[in-house]
């Protein structure tokens, strides 16, 4: 694996570290907040809790475009400026309108990171190493959400009733590290190419880490892919691109019907639910991030070796397993490390499924022409559904017995399952123009050719 390449992914996957810490940090202060502002369980769960998420929504919907236009880099240097200004303003903010603007503000630079980033990384990475670069964007989500469960941990009484603010103004740190960072990272060859038109500029930047012959390669395969594309819809949402629409829509929203961001956004709440104390719950949070960071790393070593395809099996599977013993748990009462065990497992499947795959999945499925586009599709699917599910999350949680709101996600999970047997296809190892000509054939052929082609051609 080149170096400079590993680097650039490792800098551009920091957006994701504070994607994740930005995201879960609001758990520790989810209790002193409603103590302090006194609201009710609708508004909390739709100005305090899910506010960014509706902020990421927007970023997600709409950030293709600045992706787009103003490149990947130049992007994701402007969402760090995002993250530094919602860390610092919802800090200090005096009033829960004001601190829902800089959250929303926060859930911004999310949803566009969750574009730019993984298309970046997707288009500077070799076909072999793809899977894995890109995951380090997630790699990087699960070690902020890690951390800021630990740090939510540390400063519980470090600063009396304004430990929250602490907790949320911490993220100003590296947010300042990252915004430096970036500085320093190319433009993608691919959108330089397409974008500026700019042949000799792409090619230099591609020789920072290929020798010319390879760099030239590279250069004819894409001019050759914008050749053979240039009379095809510029548009995403074109019946051209209906099966990577599909595709994209249906594994972004299994991502959130697992009850992923509903575990880790209540996490303090559910482990009082299920018999823990509350500093407990708390420390018991940090157990939640450790487990999905150690098989978030399993999840990214192993995707280039047994594919995508194979890791939602074995997500889907611990999820379904995971979900129905944690409500049986509920049902039965039994005691809450019990509970606790079965969350775990459930954080485990996710992080080695799910967690592994969508963003290195949607990233590669659309062609160079939309790519932005479809990723911020698969994105604001995705966003979509996590702010509904966090939205309600503070009613369901509050309204019904536990064990119903588990086994619910249990169910959708089945259906996840049947989802990767009968039509995700396999993507490992194959260049995105290739696998762009793979995919486009389903237009003409039936889903399930469409997906022989590709798996047979490129079978490991």
């Amino acid at each position: 694996m080149n170096r400079r390449i590993l680097y650039y992914s490792i800098v551009v996957g920091l957006a994701g570290f504070l994607f994740g810490f930005d995201t879960v940090v609001i758990s520790g202060a989810n209790l002193p907040i409603k103590e302090l502002w006194n609201t009710s369980e609708w508004f909390h769960g739709t100005f305090i809790m899910s506010m960014a998420l509706w902020g990421t929504v927007v970023g997600a919907l709409f950030g293709g475009y600045p992706t787009d236009l103003l490149g990947r880099r130049t992007t994701l240097y402007w969402v760090g400026v995002l993250y530094l200004t919602s860390a610092i303003g919802s800090a200090l903010a005096t009033d829960p309108y004001l601190f829902s603007f800089f959250r929303f503000i926060g859930g911004l630079g999310v949803g566009i990171s969750s574009i730019a980033a993984p298309t970046y990384t997707s288009e500077i990475a070799a076909p072999s190493d793809r899977g894995r670069l890109v995951s380090l964007y997630q790699f990087n989500i699960v070690l902020g959400i890690l951390i800021a469960f630990i740090s939510n941990y540390l400063l519980q009484g470090f600063g009396g009733d304004n430990d929250w603010r602490w907790m949320l103004g911490v993220e100003a740190v590296p947010a300042v590290v990252y915004i430096l960072l970036m500085l320093g990272v190319p433009r993608s060859p691919r959108w330089v190419l397409l974008h500026k038109r700019d042949t000799f500029g792409a090619k230099q930047i591609l020789l920072q880490h290929m020798n010319a012959e390879e760099a030239q390669s590279v250069l004819d395969k894409i001019t050759a892919d914008s050749r053979r594309t240039s009379s095809e819809p510029s548009k995403v949402f074109s019946s051209r691109y209906k099966w990577p629409l599909t595709l994209a829509f249906l594994l972004a929203a299994f991502n959130q019907l697992s009850g992923i961001n509903f575990i880790l956004y209540y996490a303090p709440e559910i482990l009082l639910k299920a018999g823990f104390g509350s500093a407990d719950s708390l420390f018991s949070s940090i157990f939640i991030g450790f487990v999905n960071l150690v098989f978030t790393m399993i999840g990214v070593s192993l995707i280039d070796r047994l594919g995508r395809k194979k890791l939602m099996y074995i997500g889907s599977i611990g999820y379904i397993l995971s979900l129905v013993m944690v409500g049986i748990g509920f049902y039965l009462d039994t005691n809450a490390y019990f509970k606790l065990v079965f969350i775990l497992i459930f954080i485990a499947s996710h992080a080695i499924g799910q967690g592994a795959v969508i963003w290195v999945f949607i990233s590669e499925i659309f062609p160079n022409k939309v790519r932005s586009y479809g990723q911020a599709f698969g994105s604001g699917v995705h966003w979509i559904f996590a702010a509904l599910i966090t939205l309600f999350g503070s009613v369901l949680i509050n309204s019904l017995d536990p064990w119903i709101v588990f086994w619910l996600f249990a169910g959708f999970m089945v259906m996840q399952l049947l989802f990767v047997i009968f039509l995700m296809p396999e993507t490992k190892g194959v260049p995105l123009e290739d696998l762009q000509t793979k995919l486009m054939k389903s237009k003409r052929h039936s889903v399930d050719a469409a997906k022989k082609n590709i798996e047979t051609t490129y079978a490991a």
